[in-house]
């Protein structure tokens, strides 16, 4: 598979400043007109070119060089070359010679002449003509880069905190309907087009009107969530903060039953306890981390428990973050309303005619909870008052998990109030049209407030981040520039119960957004620590976001070493990585203890943070720094030519993944390095041509971009345990690289007789990695038959 190729020093004399020189021109016509009229002379009539042969190699020399505008025929050298080819051309010469030789030989050096003048022209014509392709080349990339940074200079952290301020206020004092309206005013008034509310009506499972408790059975003790004693002053004036220390979508009622220490709940856990004690309708003790939610709780409902307190060990948390008496939110819902689940809530209002006073729309399954377990969330002091504890666990500067003694026996009665109703979800959508691919979109998604949980840190942040971006971006809009591609600016509701707005609003354009969208790129979170940033990315994405990183340390004279990953995401994300396979990227400013620590610690929502955002980011530094960055990632994506993903480092990442103690079918081994094998082919001979703008053809480049941009949908797994990714190129966390799914089988395997489950594990991943490799190799064939239909 090869291009065609026109070297610069053979590009047709029209293409080159050089023809613009009168004088030239002139003395070229002069000559030629000379030599015409001499070769018209008595002398010369004798020599008759032969009419076929001259006409052959008319053919002979267009065909080899492809340049139109160029007529051997009528070419004073090349008409002077044709008659020194004929055979009796000495003869001819000695037999009609003219009688004056002198004068012969100056028409000779005149016509020698001539061919060096051309000789030497033509060299300097493609000399030059190569120098400006290669400077306009190098040009085009110069401008672009020098584009991204005049839209991003605008960007200010004293801007970034003044609208961080304001949103603060804000919520202080308006509903979430109101905050979305404010946002909506704010993103039209900046420029942004066609931006709307998309409204959902899901079902929503709140706290009740009064707190939720756990009574000690020896001492008749009862106590809230936080630790703090029960009383009816604290049921009559609870707080919302005490209020929503619940698990959302939790079954509710009354439970009394032994407390079981599982720690973190996983397999090997779960197993050991089995054989010291019956299990059945007790109530776990349970550590958040190191694993999904959702999956530990899977684990422990099939054992046979009946609820589950869970908490947040202390010593998983950096030492700057005091949250023992903190209580905090969960949610159960993998994702969207769970009342729909796999399609939009859509609400149609039926005819008035009907007699019908009411909306109506899709079909609602009754699921006012998600699980058969009791789910309460309760705070650490809470936790060292169930196994008597001393206050004081931190000696010689280590910290002791809390653990509760295997020989001793504590009952407990676990009392929850749930209520479940239908409430409106608002996402904020706003649009900026690309001007020559405006049917492929980047997704930027941040959030606003849904819950009363939150006091509006984060959000804020979040928000803030996205507004400042949409400003620097519109600025330059209104000067008449756009962006190759359509990008798509998101504010989802209903994060903290599920990713519902996300969720909903990617089942409603389901069929659009598989065959659109480009990549997402995630604001969720951007300052949740000061001291490293971390990025996620797709593995596609991993070079991109390298290459921005380490341009941001050496402009801050802070280089640590990069800390990128594809690791879950607790956020937004989730639905485009997981149901349309959409490369994602997301830059944080991260505790480096936090980073160190289990995993999964964020799908616990506080309502007070422990360290404020204005206290990690006093001047907002921070966040300029993130939005730079990301801003900076959407731009290339959304206006280069060739969409900047990488398909060598998916099949790297695919062969990583297969490292480790877990067995590997010879058969999975040889498809990754077919696959590996695959994309260096696809790399090589597609990708690095078509970043070369002298041979960029735009239908290339259409095909090209449309094979980057669906790589990852074949990783896309249909049986996966409870909040694992279907996306198997993500990991569970940064300390492990093999495939999760596969480890999570081999766990599953050890501990029973039949490797049924190891088994389907493999088939899953080995289906995977063959439908990657055959999805490459039809767009090699592809390209190649474009190529041989057009030669």
């Amino acid at each position: 598979m090869a291009y065609q190729k026109v070297n610069a020093d053979r590009r047709a004399p029209g293409h080159s400043q050089y023809l613009d020189n009168d004088d030239l021109q002139a003395t070229a016509l002069d000559l030629e007109w000379d030599m015409e009229k001499e070769l018209e002379e008595p002398g010369f009539d004798q020599f008759q070119l032969d009419s076929a042969e001259n006409q052959n190699l008319e053919n002979s020399e267009t065909a080899d060089l492809n340049l139109d505008p160029i007529q051997p025929a009528t070419s004073p050298k090349g008409r002077f070359q044709r008659l020194q080819e004929e055979s009796d051309y000495v003869t001819h010469y000695t037999r009609s010679a003219p009688k004056s030789n002198p004068c012969n030989f100056c028409r000779l050096l005149k016509i020698f002449c001539t061919a060096i003048i051309l000789f030497i022209s033509g060299i300097l014509i493609g000399y030059y003509t190569h120098k400006n392709c290669s400077s306009n080349a190098t040009s085009s990339g110069t401008l672009d880069l020098q584009l991204y940074q005049e839209i991003l200079k605008t960007i200010q952290a004293e801007d970034i905190r003044k609208s961080f301020r304001n949103l603060v206020q804000l919520y202080k004092s308006e509903n979430d309907i109101e905050i979305s309206k404010k946002i909506k005013t704010q993103w039209t008034s900046l420029g942004l087009e066609d931006v709307q509310f998309v409204n959902y009506s899901v079902l929503l499972n709140l706290p009740g009107t009064s707190p939720s408790s756990v009574t000690l059975s020896s001492s008749g003790q009862c106590f809230h969530p936080n630790g703090q004693p029960c009383s009816e002053e604290a049921r009559q004036h609870s707080s919302q903060d005490l209020l929503y220390s619940y698990a959302a979508y939790s079954a509710s009622g009354t439970l009394k039953a032994e407390v079981i220490d599982v720690s973190y709940g996983n397999a090997d856990d779960l197993n050991r306890i089995k054989k010291m004690k019956n299990v059945t309708n007790q109530i776990a003790l349970l550590k958040l981390g190191k694993l999904p939610l959702l999956y530990k709780l899977s684990l422990l409902e099939k054992a046979g428990f009946g609820g589950v307190l869970l908490y947040i060990d202390p010593c998983d948390l950096p030492k700057t973050a005091n949250l023992s008496y903190d209580t905090f939110m969960v949610s159960l819902n993998p994702g969207g309303d769970p009342s729909t689940p796999g399609y939009p809530s859509i609400v149609v209002p039926l005819l008035h005619f009907l007699g019908i006073q009411k909306t109506d729309g899709s079909f609602r399954q009754n699921r006012s909870n998600l699980t058969s377990l009791l789910v309460q969330p309760i705070s650490a002091s809470l936790v060292a008052k169930l196994i008597s504890s001393p206050k004081d666990r931190i000696t010689h500067s280590a910290c002791s998990p809390l653990e509760l003694p295997n020989n001793e026996e504590r009952i407990v009665s676990m009392q929850i109030q749930t209520v479940t109703k239908f409430e409106t979800v608002t996402n904020v959508v706003g649009y900026l049209k690309g001007s020559t691919s405006p049917d492929r979109y980047i997704i930027v998604g941040s959030r606003h407030h849904t819950a009363y949980s939150y006091n509006g840190q984060e959000w804020a942040s979040s928000t803030a981040i996205i507004t400042a971006f949409i400003r620097a971006l519109m600025l330059r809009v209104k000067r008449g520039w756009r962006p190759d591609r359509t990008i798509v600016f998101c504010s989802w509701g209903g994060t903290a119960f599920g990713n519902i707005g996300s969720y909903e609003w990617g089942e409603d354009f389901k069929k659009v957004l598989q065959k659109n969208v480009v990549a997402y790129v995630s604001l969720h979170s951007p300052v949740s620590g000061n001291s490293s940033l971390y990025s996620v990315a797709s593995p596609s994405l991993q070079q991109l976001v390298a290459e921005k990183n380490n341009f941001n340390c050496s402009r801050r004279g802070q280089c640590p070493e990069t800390n990128i990953s594809s690791v879950q995401m607790q956020d937004d994300a989730d639905y485009f990585i997981n149901h349309l396979g959409v490369p994602a990227v997301r830059f944080t400013y991260e505790d480096i203890k936090a980073l160190e620590g289990p995993s999964f610690l964020s799908e616990g929502f506080f309502p007070k943070r422990a360290t404020k955002i204005e206290e990690m980011d006093p001047f907002f530094n921070l966040h300029e720094t993130i939005t730079k960055l990301s801003g900076e990632v959407i731009l290339q994506i959304a206006n280069e030519p060739v969409l900047p993903f990488n398909a060598l480092d998916i099949a790297l990442e695919v062969q990583n993944s297969l490292k480790g103690d877990q067995p590997n079918t010879p058969q999975l081994l040889a498809l990754a390095s077919r696959l590996r094998e695959s994309a260096e082919l696809f790399q090589s001979d597609e990708m690095r041509p078509a970043n070369d703008p002298k041979e960029r053809a735009p239908i290339r480049v259409r095909m090209l971009n449309e094979v980057l941009q669906d790589m990852e949908k074949s990783f896309l797994v249909q049986r996966t345990p409870p909040g694992f990714y279907r996306n198997i190129l993500y990991h569970l966390d940064g300390k492990t690289s093999q495939f999760s799914i596969l480890l999570e089988a081999w766990e599953h395997c050890k501990s029973l007789a039949s490797n049924e489950t190891l088994q389907e594990a493999l088939s899953e991943v080995l289906n995977s990695i063959n439908a990657a490799q055959v999805y490459f190799k039809a767009g090699l064939d592809v390209f190649e038959s474009v190529l041989v239909g057009k030669n």
